[in-house]
């Protein structure tokens, strides 16, 4: 009896995935029909400043059925700028919310909902695959805190691999960075359920081919849609949970002010060479699928390769900064913690030496 399979999965926002994804070319065109679907009226779209443009053509394209533009999102979703833009959109009036952008505007849109819920409609231009969760870290007093709920859960995703051209190389890379470092978070986790693992799986997979010929060819469409392809299988695996690479990733974004993909490019090597000694059997499926038998130093190469930091103190963070960021990171932050999720433990002494690793710099 002792080789029978039991699992359990924890339900609620884990392994939640959006109920409608439309994929493809120009489908971003079809936003006003989805409000519609929705049965809204009054669609607010998110994003942020340096996206105006592209919200104000979603504005345009829904005509009467638009609040208006809140082009404030920024990174890290500071809890402040939740609690206004919560309270600009029941000024306006708004019954669903468009988030037009990356990472900011998705996770803007997600604080509102998380405070006063309204269905979302998320239209990503990068490439982490945030849009899937209903999870969301969100920045307070200096510490980003992990939240969860159905009511930041999309109702609906438009992937346009079209909106994505044009996004610098170095910021698509971290992006896609990001993703890669969802898969190999969510893969090793008990709470991720088993119909999503070859999610994150193909998602590596994907991601790592399409990487080096965005990088030969950043205006390649191809390579452009498979990314977001990516980043959707990636999103979907990470909704099994958060672990490792995000615990110490967040503590870079929210306390040391590190972009949110580059966070995750610059430890996601270190990590990796960290899990692969205690979980190797679900490591290798990655390792496989994208096909070598060195992960973590495949990671590394990728990261180089794309012009991405792959020290710590690249990124700002020196050794006087190791130990607070060790205390943040094991501490535990927020209503989804890392403790007891994770095979390979969140403890001060595997993270001081994955930050070791990742001020050293050197190839794992």
């Amino acid at each position: 009896m002792s080789d029978l399979r039991t699992f359990s999965t924890p339900g609620g926002p884990h392994n939640a995935t959006p109920p409608r994804i439309v994929f493809g070319p120009g489908c971003a065109g079809t936003l006003r029909a989805e409000v519609e679907r929705l049965g809204a009226t009054r669609a607010l779209v998110v994003t942020t400043p340096g996206r105006a443009a592209l919200g104000e053509r979603f504005v345009a394209d829904l005509g009467d059925r638009s609040a208006g533009l809140l082009a404030e999102a920024v990174s890290q979703v500071p809890i402040e700028l939740t609690a206004r833009a919560e309270a600009r959109a029941k000024e306006l009036g708004a019954d669903c919310l468009v988030a037009a952008g990356g990472g900011a505007a998705t996770g803007l849109a997600k604080g509102i909902a998380y405070r006063h819920a309204l269905p979302i409609i998320d239209i990503p231009t990068t490439y982490s695959g945030s849009e899937m969760t209903a999870f969301c870290g969100m920045t307070i007093d200096g510490v980003k805190y992990m939240h969860q709920s159905l009511d930041m859960l999309a109702s609906t995703v438009l992937y346009d691999p079209e909106l994505s051209v044009g996004l610098p190389v170095t910021v698509s890379a971290a992006s896609a960075m990001n993703a890669l470092a969802h898969c190999v978070d969510a893969v090793y986790l008990p709470t991720t359920s088993p119909l999503l693992v070859p999610a994150a799986v193909e998602g590596a997979r994907v991601t790592c081919d399409a990487l080096p010929r965005l990088l030969a060819a950043p205006d390649d469409l191809g390579a452009r849609s498979d990314l977001l392809y990516g980043a959707y299988l990636a999103g979907a695996a990470l909704t099994g949970g958060f672990a490792l690479q995000h615990a110490v990733a967040h503590t870079l974004g929210g306390s040391f002010d590190v972009e949110h993909g580059t966070a995750h490019a610059v430890v996601l090597p270190y990590v990796t060479a960290h899990l692969l000694e205690r979980a190797p059997e679900a490591l290798g499926l990655i390792a496989r699928a994208v096909g070598t038998d060195d992960l973590a130093g495949h990671l590394w190469d990728l990261a180089s390769s794309a012009g991405l930091p792959v020290r710590l103190v690249d990124v700002g963070v020196d050794r006087e900064a190791v130990e607070r960021i060790v205390e943040i990171t094991t501490g535990g932050h927020g209503d989804d913690p890392w403790e007891g999720r994770n095979p390979a433990p969140i403890e001060e002494a595997p993270v001081r030496a994955i930050l070791d690793a990742a001020l050293d710099g050197r190839r794992p």
